[in-house]
């Protein structure tokens, strides 16, 4: 029955942006959709009434609502390793006991915030949070998106193995007043834990008698972070079910938490907490994520697009689309389904972009004329972010809305040099303001959209088996062992290291 909507999907008539708004004055009324102080705007993609109806049919075929309660109520919805994903128990949702326990580690996270805040610990002014992958990118993400810059610690997230990334932080911070957390789920990852000694080996130059003692760690394995040298009373758990894109919401906040405060950490997952109730309860035809994902799939088998482009036009949003990289494209870049067999549809779109207005003189020559065409994600914030003159923050925003207007609308000429096509979808997500609900909100959304994606391309989202085999290789390359690679990475490795 699959196959046969997807016929149905892409037999529908194909009518321009122009041409639906013409034909539907109510357009807006289902297309812009409102909650927890953001505004959706996708009534410029080619969604209609049909649409959403011929995607609501293959989204029933195809399980949706049994998935949804599987995912929300914590069941094991990662058949490759046989677990549940419960990032929304972080948050209050899912199996009672999960709950539990995520609430636990909350209140154990904010004592030892307090415990910190205290200086009973030690005098610290800075916190250097080490990680990769998603231990590095939500709260690097958050931290940026949140700070105000009259926080009491100073915040240096490092994921880099790259030298030039760590020692610059080294040479602006103190030894005796850094606070160093290490991230990592199983507290084996080799970039973070090299990284980690390295700071250790600078705290020690410096004068630090007991390094380990400013050492925080957050691990999904408590036990693996104490053979490595951390005290137990200052390891931070999470659960194993957590995964990494989605831990932000865990123990791997904590450096955010304690340089924010826990109230802005708790009005985070107070947010995601009211996008989860929506994803749950509201109808399909209502519901954000659920469309979000119609017109995504929409563009990916029925227009075959490769690529979406997220730009935000607002500073403080701007590690967003690096973030939304890693927790799409490693989620649903896949080319099985979940029984194993090869995937007939295409899989997670290529997502890149970047800031506003910037963006505007570099790539954006390539969504209004170039033969590709690029579904556009537009995030604007209607509370300007600083306090200088109104013409920055108005202009920034009438920028935002013009782009998508004229990606719509285009322009002809007889000089085809200057014709501009049009026709040419875009969404635009308006935050009221940016704080930590809101932003709880919008991270949320943009994970069930990914998660209702996986279900509507019969794939698994929670692994991602696909990131070690560059690892194993690397580990290959380092080994003394006579084992070789390909002729030309061994020439590589000549280069670099000699004989």
């Amino acid at each position: 029955m699959t196959s046969d909507h997807w016929r149905t999907i892409k037999a529908l008539p194909q009518v321009s942006l122009n041409q639906l708004f013409e034909e539907d004055a109510d357009r807006l009324k289902y297309l812009g959709l409102e909650q927890s102080g953001i505004y959706f705007d996708l009534s410029k993609t080619h969604l209609n009434q049909q649409a959403i109806q011929a995607f609501q049919e293959l989204a029933g075929d195809v399980g949706l609502p049994a998935k949804m309660n599987a995912l929300l109520s914590g069941e094991p919805v990662n058949i490759s390793e046989g677990r549940a994903a419960e990032h929304c128990a972080e948050r209050g949702t899912g199996d009672p006991a999960s709950v539990d326990n995520a609430q636990a580690l909350h209140r154990r996270m904010k004592s030892l915030i307090e415990i910190i805040d205290s200086g009973a610990l030690g005098e610290f002014t800075q916190i250097i949070h080490l990680g990769i992958g998603g231990s590095a990118l939500g709260p690097k993400m958050l931290h940026q998106a949140l700070k105000l810059g009259d926080e009491k610690y100073e915040l240096a997230v490092v994921s880099n193995i790259d030298g030039t990334a760590l020692e610059p932080v080294l040479e602006r911070f103190t030894a005796e007043k850094t606070l160093l957390v290490i991230a990592s789920k199983t507290f084996t990852t080799a970039e973070t834990l090299l990284n980690a000694q390295s700071v250790l080996d600078w705290m020690r130059e410096q004068g630090v008698v007991d390094p380990l003692g400013q050492v925080i760690a957050l691990t999904a394995d408590p036990e693996q972070a104490v053979q490595w040298g951390v005290d137990e009373t200052r390891i931070l758990p999470f659960s194993e079910t957590v995964g990494g894109r989605y831990s932000l919401w865990s123990s791997i906040g904590f450096s955010v938490a304690l340089a924010l405060g826990h109230d802005v950490f708790a009005d985070l997952l107070a947010g995601a907490a009211a996008m989860d109730e929506h994803f749950q309860a509201a109808p399909w035809d209502q519901n954000i994520p659920v469309l979000a994902a119609f017109a995504d799939q929409y563009y990916a088998q029925v227009r075959g697009c490769e690529t979406r482009a997220v730009f935000a036009y607002d500073e403080r949003l701007g590690l967003l689309p690096d973030y939304l990289q890693q927790l799409e494209m490693e989620s649903n870049g896949k080319s099985v389904t979940v029984d194993g067999e090869p995937l007939s549809l295409n899989s997670s779109p290529i997502v890149w972009g970047g800031v506003g207005t910037d963006a505007q003189h570099a790539v954006f020559q390539l969504l209004h004329q170039g033969s590709h065409l690029v579904p556009v994600e537009f995030l604007a914030v209607i509370e300007p972010g600083d306090s200088l003159s109104p013409a920055h923050h108005n202009g920034l925003l009438l920028n935002c809305f013009a782009q998508g207007a004229a990606l719509m609308a285009g322009k002809k000429s007889d000089d085809s040099h200057r014709n501009y096509q049009g026709d040419r979808p875009s969404v635009t997500i308006l935050l009221e303001e940016l704080e930590a609900r809101s932003l709880g909100a919008l991270l949320a959304f943009y994970e069930h959209r990914t998660f209702v994606n996986a279900v509507l391309l019969n794939i698994n989202p929670f692994d991602q088996f696909g990131v070690e085999l560059g690892k194993q290789m690397a580990n290959k390359l380092a080994a003394e062992d006579g084992n070789r690679l390909d002729a030309s990475t061994e020439e590589l490795k000549r280069r670099a290291f000699g004989a």
